[in-house]
């Protein structure tokens, strides 16, 4: 049987993607970009030389990696201007894929926003993706003693935002029923045990979206801007919603009564919720419809 080499490419790399989308979207924190970024890796392949490539599935990774730096220069641009908080762009983690071996969760994103692109590539590729430094260095175009630097600057920092260990699922799915409801009705007296004294609400509307410009810091805070919320909306829970699990974290998928598909994901520590992430920008929950429908 002759070998058909289009056929031999393709296979290539749709047995190396579900990887190298995990490492775009760690990359850049964006399902849509690294779709992109995987359609471009793909032609790139295509037009390799294939006879003289002995580890497909490394050069893929180091084409990807390239890709992602290029663009990780203009995202932090656009970052600069973005109008209010920059949340990632939640992804549903309730089937078992490559995406779900290590941490995805939102407070691991938003720390890696704080390296540089090459800190995080060097940190992604060894601590999470097991690259040897020499295979970065490649992929970096930079010493492996370079590589294995950037890497440690990366834990560090890394170490130091490192989220809290996820809850009980039973627990997490309790909690976050409890608080959708009790936030939508107003509940005050619900929300005070549900939430920590030092609870923070971060919300990504785009400039698309009603949000808030800024965190939100403590309860007390919160829970007016919650009560609020609840009023004008007419203290009704929404028709459609569900649970979910966003970047591993217990969540609610609803439509809001302003039309916009919002994504909740919580943070939950010794039984109460410290972090709030609520993604209200319409390009960063779209690809969601369908899990709620």
């Amino acid at each position: 049987m002759i070998a058909n080499p289009e056929t031999d490419e393709t296979d290539a790399f749709l047995k190396a993607r579900p990887r190298l989308f995990a490492a775009a979207y760690r990359m850049l924190g964006s399902v849509s970009d690294a779709e992109d970024i995987l359609q471009d890796a793909f032609l790139r392949w295509q037009a390799a030389p294939q006879a003289q490539v002995q580890d497909p599935a490394g050069y893929l990774m180091r084409i990807t990696t390239r890709l992602c730096l290029d663009q990780l220069k203009s995202a932090r641009a656009r970052r600069e201007t973005y109008p209010g908080e920059w949340l990632p762009e939640p992804i549903l983690t309730e089937d078992a894929t490559e995406l779900l071996d290590h941490d995805v969760t939102v407070a691991l994103l938003l720390a890696l926003e704080t390296l540089s692109p090459l800190e995080r590539a060097a940190f992604l590729l060894h601590d999470i993706f097991d690259s040897a430094y020499e295979d970065i260095s490649a992929a970096l175009n930079r010493t492996p003693e370079a590589c294995r630097q950037l890497a440690a600057r990366a834990r560090r920092k890394v170490q130091q935002l490192r989220p809290h260990a996820p809850a009980d699922p039973d627990q997490g799915r309790d909690l976050t029923e409890a608080f959708f409801r009790a936030s939508k009705t107003g509940d005050t007296a619900a929300l005070t045990q549900l939430l920590t004294q030092e609870v923070q609400l971060i919300s990504d509307g785009g400039g698309k979206a009603m949000a808030a410009l800024n965190p939100i810091y403590g309860r007390d805070k919160v829970l007016r801007l919650l009560e609020g919320l609840a009023r004008k909306s007419g203290r009704r829970t929404p028709d459609r919603w569900r649970f979910c699990q966003l970047n591993g974290l217990p969540a609610i998928l609803n439509w809001a009564e302003d039309g916009i598909l919002q994504a909740t994901a919580l943070e939950i520590r010794d039984g109460r919720i410290s972090r709030i992430y609520v993604t209200r920008n319409p390009d960063k929950t779209q690809h969601l419809a369908k899990a709620l429908d």
